[in-house]
């Protein structure tokens, strides 16, 4: 697989970056296939595969109230992690349990916009063992409407994965979503999909929002 050279040339991390698991972390950049069926009544499900078109993960859930959550599952069905938006926040604010608990003590991280009102998307993320909060353990900037982003570490310019718009005309008759993600080496990347997940997720609620 060749891959660009320059800005965005692939570093190995000195640490494997382990949020959900090691499990999750390869040692060569992977692609990952994130196709989203945009024309489905209830919003938000994902089909996550490898560029062999084989099954990594599933990401089933609706956003038709605040209530509603995700929850990212193997390609055996088992739960990996269950995403949640952590009702009234001023800013749009995600919490991520381990499985399918919403329990406190299964918190793994947090995700939240930076500011209440951008144009484009710029999330900070907090791992549960960080609860001040006092500077962020990873980042995401980009816009999601181009579906261009990129996750940093911290507020180092250490980039760990790059989303990418993919056009084909299955995209275009099938009415779904087809976008690329590739993960950096030795990054987690089920970690990784679940932010792509919860970008969705906050894209979707400011829609809904404008609707209302």
């Amino acid at each position: 697989m060749e891959h660009v050279q320059g800005p965005s040339a692939y570093f190995p991390m000195a640490h494997p970056v382990s949020v959900l698991g090691p499990q999750y972390c390869h040692p060569q950049p992977l692609d990952l296939v994130i196709v989203r069926k945009v024309l489905t009544i209830t919003e938000g499900n994902f089909a996550v595969t490898d560029i062999n078109g084989n099954i990594m993960f599933k990401i089933n859930g609706k956003f038709l109230s605040i209530h509603d959550r995700r929850v990212i599952a193997d390609a055996a069905g088992n739960p990996v992690c269950t995403l949640r938006p952590k009702i009234m926040t001023v800013h749009d604010r995600w919490q991520v349990f381990r499985g399918e608990s919403t329990e406190e003590n299964d918190l793994i991280f947090t995700v939240k916009r930076s500011s209440a009102i951008q144009f484009k998307s710029k999330l900070h993320v907090f791992l549960a063992n960080n609860p001040t909060e006092d500077a962020c353990d990873f980042r995401v900037e980009g816009s999601w409407f181009e579906r261009s982003c990129t996750i940093f570490s911290g507020e180092s310019n250490t980039i760990l994965a790059q989303m990418h718009k993919k056009y084909s005309v299955e995209s275009v008759v099938l009415g779904k979503d087809k976008f690329m993600v590739t993960v950096y080496p030795s990054v987690d990347y089920a970690f990784v999909v679940a932010l792509v997940a919860i970008l969705d997720g906050i894209n979707h609620d400011h829609r809904h929002r404008r609707r209302e």
